[in-house]
């Protein structure tokens, strides 16, 4: 009778180690494998870092040429000191990967879009596959093939990457699987060798995370649809009227060097033209992302030293965007935030100066509309004859079914994004190539390898002169006295407002004519207002004698250049109150138009209460305050009242306007053309859409009491989410004020992901704080150590020191020691 129980036995036994060595279904998504993911041996448990993990260790690898020295400080900030670039950029390789490789790999695999093959075609709610075909349609590893070639051409940025890459490969090399990064026990795969591509890769997705603000050309081309000429320049003028740009108004320019012809047929088939496709998938990166950058010169600081500050405004995301490091290369020493991905310092400082970037916002990409002969797109017209049509077949792996084979037709503008068979939701035949600058070959390693390694404004000037995709706005500061900003990119001189709409492709009379050269791109150096700012508006006023496409936010550019006029005396400490300072500018302006406009007399008593609240508001966005919530939600109402009626002439999808544009509007005339409600028979005023928003607004703030969401931060909710979404390897809820237009933009999901204060005195003082930790690994406790001090506002000193200071400090706490072997 023993039989029995042994064959139940053994039946539950088989039927559990079947269970426990498969992915289990659970809505759209799998489980790992449970008997793996779950074992003591091999499973979660192995990423459990001990409180008081050592970090010690003594590394041997073939690839080095010498000796190095690997200080870890009581952050884990690793201070690198190697005898030779070729081993420092190994070491930053290999400590990108030893803390962060989960992170390097899954972004690199999003650009080159290949998440599907981690992830499954549906996961989430997602759809991966459509993702993948979309990147992959974008030509973002198109581009980043070409950009690999320039990076390899140069002798200097090929020694650079090849060293970083061995890094990163070395440290995969001897990871077992049971130290694999959670996310890859999560997900149920392991990571692949690195290679250049995949550095060239990480930086074009950059370039397209700060795309967004011109990206914008189906929904302007719907515009179209419903709005006339003269219209079109009322809801999306050009420049604002209040802007306060990079380089201040009444500069003088010298005469532009190339004068864009605009096509004799631009008003029948251009400006005229309304029929457009309505694409069913357009990924976006948020238009939020931007930053802010400044540099005040010795006269107006304490110290008579220059000080620079820098906060770019990216996604808030676990693990952190960037990953602080000291590099001393026996060339050069540089500190501040790397990208886990690429090596050098992107923004930081060295032993003569500091630098910084904020987003350019102009507009380098833009579709055209191809004929082809036929559906099968072997053929398109161009110049009056049919071309032969290029293909690259991308093969896009499917985890756990066949792959999906994406044949994209290549035109002389670029890859084919919206085509018969992909993303057209009209199905009417249009085919829309798209040309991106990024698609260009460009070498971004240089920029960033000659910014560790400059010494001056001269040197500044070299390093940034190779930097094409994206534009940026670099900003500099030296401890010889120099204060000064460029914008730098490679930029089409195009004529007004060529490529805010779809364009035709059949000849080369719409094509960019050139490109700005880069003497003529707009720049100051030691301005005597004591100051260089820039905050993402935009460069230069009406007088620059090339059109500025793109879209430029106007409020926070404002406020620093005022806050900064102000000042004197200066210290790093004023700059970290400066940086986050959650004052209200645009309420400043918009907020009074609101209440004159308000019908006051008329409101309930609870409409009273609320609207006294907003009254003694200290415009300021800090976390406890209601004013904000309130304000913010007025005004979102009194948009759609203005705008809502004439937007929904139509289901396609249109840009909404400027927040400058409607405040103007409120500040000039109450009649407004806009303000009327073209569905009704009335002739309505602001006066009416600032009552009947505030009604509604109303309604909405007696939720929120309701549901303890009237205070800023608890309406806000701001968070950092982890990659995948795990609420559990997230922090939310976070106590921060801030938010759009303010200095401090801190949103939901988006905002200061690095804060930097460099003053640039004789021993350098330098601040710093990302949302996040070092370590990319949820079970250290390093994995989100800085978030609470960034939350606060508050900053840690940055340790920047030589090899023999820093065996001397106490604060350094771990050394790895690198050899060759």
């Amino acid at each position: 009778m023993r039989i029995v129980p042994f064959i139940i036995s053994a039946i539950i036994t088989t039927g559990l180690v079947l269970v426990l060595n498969t992915q289990l279904p659970v809505g759209e998504s799998k489980t790992p494998r449970l008997g793996e993911f779950l074992s003591p041996q091999h499973g979660c448990w192995q990423n459990a870092e001990p409180y008081d993990m050592d970090f010690n260790a003594q590394l041997l690898f073939k690839d080095l040429t010498g000796q190095s020295t690997v200080y870890l400080d009581e952050r884990l900030v690793p201070h690198i000191y190697a005898q030779n670039e070729h081993d420092a950029y190994f070491i930053q390789g290999f400590l990108h990967a030893k803390f962060r490789l989960w992170q390097m790999e899954f972004q690199t695999h999003a650009a080159a879009g290949r998440l599907s093959e981690i992830l499954g075609e549906k996961s989430g709610g997602k759809d991966f596959l459509a993702i993948d075909k979309f990147f992959r349609r974008t030509g973002m590893v198109f581009g980043a093939e070409n950009s690999l070639k320039a990076i390899e051409a140069n002798a200097q940025t090929r020694a650079v990457a090849d060293a970083y890459t061995q890094g990163v490969n070395a440290y995969i090399l001897q990871l077992p699987d049971i130290k694999k990064p959670l996310e890859y026990k999560v997900l149920d795969y392991r990571p692949e060798p690195w290679t250049n591509l995949k550095t060239a890769l990480f930086l074009k997705y950059m370039a397209w995370d700060l795309a967004g603000s011109g990206d914008y050309d189906f929904e302007m081309t719907n515009a179209k649809n419903v709005f006339s000429t003269i219209d079109i320049e009322k809801i999306y003028p050009l420049i604002s009227d209040s802007v306060d740009p990079i380089v201040p108004r009444g500069t003088v320019y010298e005469v532009p060097s190339i004068s864009p012809v605009v096509p004799a047929s631009a008003d029948s088939l251009y400006f005229s033209a309304t029929d457009s496709i309505e694409p069913t998938l357009q990924i976006k990166p948020d238009d939020h992302n931007g930053s802010n950058n400044w540099a005040v010169a010795g006269t107006k600081t304490r110290s008579g030293s220059p000080i620079l500050c820098n906060d770019p405004h990216l996604g808030l995301n676990m693990p952190g965007l960037w990953y602080e490091m000291q590099i001393s290369t026996g060339t050069s020493n540089s500190y501040g935030a790397t990208f886990p991905g690429a090596p050098a310092v992107i923004i930081g400082f060295n032993d003569s100066c500091a630098w910084g970037v904020t987003n350019a916002g102009r507009d380098v990409k833009d579709y055209f509309e191809i004929s082809f002969r036929d559906s099968t797109m072997k053929e398109y017209w161009y110049n009056g004859q049919w071309v032969t049509t290029a293909f690259r077949d991308e093969v896009i792996k499917i985890k756990g079914q066949p792959n999906n084979v994406e044949h994209i037709a290549m035109t002389i503008y670029g890859p084919v994004i919206y085509d018969h068979v992909f993303a057209n939701k009209l199905n009417n035949n249009k085919y829309y190539a798209l040309r991106w600058k990024a698609h260009d070959g460009s070498n971004e390693i240089a920029t960033f390898y000659g910014l560790n390694n400059a010494h001056n404004y001269n040197d500044y000037l070299q390093a940034i002169s190779s930097f094409e995709c994206p534009g940026q706005n670099f900003i500099f500061a030296s401890k010889s006295g120099d204060i000064a900003i460029r914008q730098q990119g490679q930029f089409p001189a195009k004529w007004r407002r060529q490529g805010e709409f779809l364009m035709p492709g059949t000849d080369t009379l719409y094509n960019w004519q050139g490109y700005i050269p880069t003497s003529e791109n707009m720049g100051m150096l030691n301005p005597a207002r004591g100051f260089v700012s820039s905050a993402n508006q935009i460069t230069a006023d009406s007088a620059y004698p090339y059109y500025l496409s793109g879209s430029f936010p106007v409020y926070r550019g404002k406020i620093i250049n005022r806050r900064l006029g102000e000042m004197n005396n200066i210290t790093p400490n004023m700059m970290m109150k400066l940086q986050t300072d959650n004052y209200n500018i645009f309420a400043e302006y918009a907020l009074p138009l609101l209440l004159q406009y308000l019908k006051q007399d008329k409101l309930s008593a609870e409409a009273s209460t609320y609207l006294e609240i907003l009254k003694s508001w200290n415009l300021r966005n800090d976390v406890g305050e209601a004013g904000p919530t309130i304000f913010k939600i007025w005004w979102d109402e009194f948009e759609q009242a203005t705008w809502g009626d004439e937007f929904a002439q139509t289901k396609l999808r249109l840009k909404w306007p400027d927040e400058s544009t409607l405040e103007e509007a409120m500040a000039k005339d109450s009649t407004f053309k806009f303000a009327d409600d073209i569905r009704t028979a009335e002739n309505e005023n602001f006066y009416d859409m600032a009552s009947l928003s505030f009604s509604k607004t109303v309604i909405q703030l007696s939720n929120l009491q309701k549901a303890d969401k009237m205070a800023w931060g608890n309406y806000k909710e701001t968070g950092v989410r982890h990659l995948l979404g795990i609420p559990a390897f997230s922090r939310l809820n976070l106590p921060i004020g801030g938010g759009d237009n303010i200095i401090n933009a801190t949103r939901k999901d988006h905002g200061p992901s690095w804060r930097m204060i460099v003053s640039l005195s004789k021993n350098i003082e330098a601040y710093g704080v990302y949302p996040g930790g070092q370590s990319g690994n949820p079970g250290s406790r390093y994995y989100d150590s800085f978030v609470d001090t960034w939350a606060a506002g508050k900053y840690n000193q940055l340790l920047f020191v030589d090899k023999d200071e820093a065996a001397d400090n106490k604060q350094m706490k771990w050394i790895i020691n690198f050899s060759k072997s």
